[in-house]
Parts: structure tokens; sequence; C-alpha cells
């Protein structure tokens, strides 16, 4: 498996170090194959690797080589390319996202999901984004995910307009002080309880249970959209309740990126 691995990630690092990538039907040194068989190898065989420290430290081998070869790579900083070797990392990950979707839709998966979950950061170990993807299906195949979904994604277009408007984030924990109604404090407390549920099971990588956590949300959303109305007289309310909006958008990206998810 080692040696596997390190024959394809030294091709697909080597030809993206001399810019040679596979470009729409174009791929003359199968480079799309190479990357489907790291894909394969880690999944089939259950290893968790960070893709992009290995991605940076043969990266920053070749371009020493290529350097001491007279070829030109640009920016040169710490501990060679640092510039370089980031966007290298950052475009070859970009690129096993895009495989890691062809092989999950020949599964049967939905590649939003995919995108839902390589759209948080640090999301380079392929075992654990796979998982996290088929917890995820999972989840919004149940009522509870559907109605979270909808739930948050109207959370999200409030905030994106009154955002918009305001040319501001509503960023920063509300203040329970401005909690007029009920509605507003149960979802606080839900949120609250959410993301430590959620965290802890990330952190043990149980995504079954971390969905389960962000599913208890379903009710307290619900009852806020149905009984609280955001844009209040009063901006420091209308500011509070944004506040509580950006908190539900925040809960749910511990499990994925809600706004990527088609309805």
């Amino acid at each position: 498996i080692a040696v596997a691995l390190a024959d394809k990630v030294d091709t697909l690092v080597g030809f993206w170090a001399i810019d040679e990538k596979p470009t729409g039907s174009k791929d003359p040194y199968a480079l799309r194959r190479a990357g489907l068989g790291v894909i394969r190898l880690l999944n089939d065989n259950g290893r968790q690797i960070s893709l992009t420290k290995i991605f940076d430290a043969h990266a920053n081998r070749i371009y020493e080589a290529l350097g001491r070869k007279g070829v030109s790579v640009g920016v040169r900083s710490v501990p060679w390319a640092g510039k370089q070797v980031q966007k290298l990392s950052l475009d070859l990950l970009s690129f096993f996202a895009d495989r890691l979707k062809v092989q999950l839709r020949e599964q049967g998966a939905r590649h939003d999901l995919v995108d839902a979950v390589f759209a948080l950061e640090g999301q380079d170990d392929l075992l654990m984004v796979v998982r996290r993807v088929e917890a995820l299906g999972q989840f919004l195949d149940t009522d509870d995910g559907k109605n979270l979904l909808a739930g948050a994604k109207r959370a999200s277009n409030i905030l994106s307009i009154e955002e918009k408007r305001d040319k501001r984030a509503f960023e920063g924990a509300p203040n329970p002080a401005l909690y007029s109604l009920a509605e507003e404090k149960a979802l606080a407390d839900a949120i609250d309880l959410a993301k430590v549920e959620a965290s802890v099971a990330v952190m043990n990588e149980d995504f079954t249970s971390a969905m389960g956590a962000i599913a208890k949300l379903r009710p307290a959303v619900d009852a806020f959209f149905d009984k609280v109305k955001v844009n209040d007289d009063d901006p420091k309310v209308r500011e509070n309740r944004l506040k509580l909006l950006n908190e539900i958008r925040a809960a749910t990206r511990s499990v994925a990126d809600f706004s990527k998810i088609q309805d």
C-alpha cells in the first residue's frame, strides 16, 4: 500500500509541479486514473492519511530538484517555495475532490454532499470525507434531515440578504439579555447543546452521532421561524436575532456546509 501510494503521489505532485494537468478530455499521462487509484487504496484499506502534509513535503523536494536544474518555479520563500507548495497542495486537493465525486456518483452518492464536506476546512483525509458523506446522505434521507436542511438554508438566505444590505457580517455571540421570546432562548440552548455533542462526535469520528446531535436543532429552528420576526423594529433586537441565525449556520458547519447541498 505504501509503495503504491508513493508511486501515484510522486506522479501527481511531479506533474502538478511542472503544470502538466488533465484538461477537458485530455489526460495523456493518466493522472485521473492515478488519483482514483489513491482514493481506492485509502478507502478500500481503511487508511487515514493527511494528503496535504504528503503533498507539501514532496512538492518541496521536487521544487528543490527543479531549482537545482535551473528550472524557474517563481516565488521562493521558506522552506523553499512556500507559496508554490501551498498553491499546488490546494489545487491537487481540489482535483481529488473532483475524482472522489466521480467515484461516489458511480456508487450512487450525491456529488453535492462531497462539496458540502470539502467546503469545511482541513478536509484532506479522504477516508473520513467518505464516511462523513455517507452519514450526511443517510441523515438527509430522514424527515429531520430534510426539515433541518430547509431551516438552515432559510437562515443562511436571510443572513446573506441582510449582510449584503448592511455590508457587514453578523458574527459573535448573541446577547441573552435581548431575548424577549421563549423561542429565542430555546433555540440558543439547543444550539449550545448541539455544538458540544456534534464536536465530541466528530472528534471521535462518529459522524452518525454528529448528525444525530445536529438533528436535535430541528424543533427549535422550526419554532423560531414560526414565532419570531427576525427583522424586528428595534435595531439591537434585529442584530441579536441575526446573530442567532448565524449560530445555526455555525452549528451545522460542524458536520457540513449546508449551503452547498441542493434541495
